[in-house]
C-alpha cells in the first residue's frame, strides 16, 4: 500500500477512534470526578452555585484525563496502522 493511501485510509479510523476516545475520557473523568469530590456532578463553568476553586479543577482534571486518553488512543492507532501497513501516519 503507498503511503499516500494508507494515510488516506487511516483518516476516517482516526476520526472513529478520536470519538471513542472522547467517550471513553468522559466516562473515567464523571468516575474520578465522583471519587475525588464525592459529588456525582461536575460543576459547569456557569454553575453559580459552584466556586471558581471547584470549577476549574475540575476543569483540569477533565483536561489532563482527555489529553492521556486521546494520546494513548492516536498512539495505539499509529502502532496499527505501522504493523498493517509498514508505515507510519504523518
Amino acid at each position: 500500500m503507498s503511503r499516500r493511501i494508507g494515510k488516506t485510509a487511516y483518516k476516517p479510523v482516526g476520526v472513529l477512534l478520536g470519538l471513542a476516545a472522547g467517550t471513553v475520557a468522559g466516562a473515567i473523568f464523571r468516575q474520578a470526578w465522583k471519587a475525588t469530590a464525592g459529588d456525582g456532578d461536575a460543576p459547569s463553568a456557569t454553575d453559580e452555585d459552584r466556586g471558581w476553586g471547584e470549577v476549574l479543577a475540575a476543569a483540569a482534571l477533565q483536561g489532563a484525563i482527555f489529553a492521556v486518553v486521546r494520546a494513548a488512543v492516536d498512539r495505539g492507532g499509529a502502532v496499527g496502522l505501522r504493523r498493517l501497513t509498514g508505515h507510519w501516519p504523518d
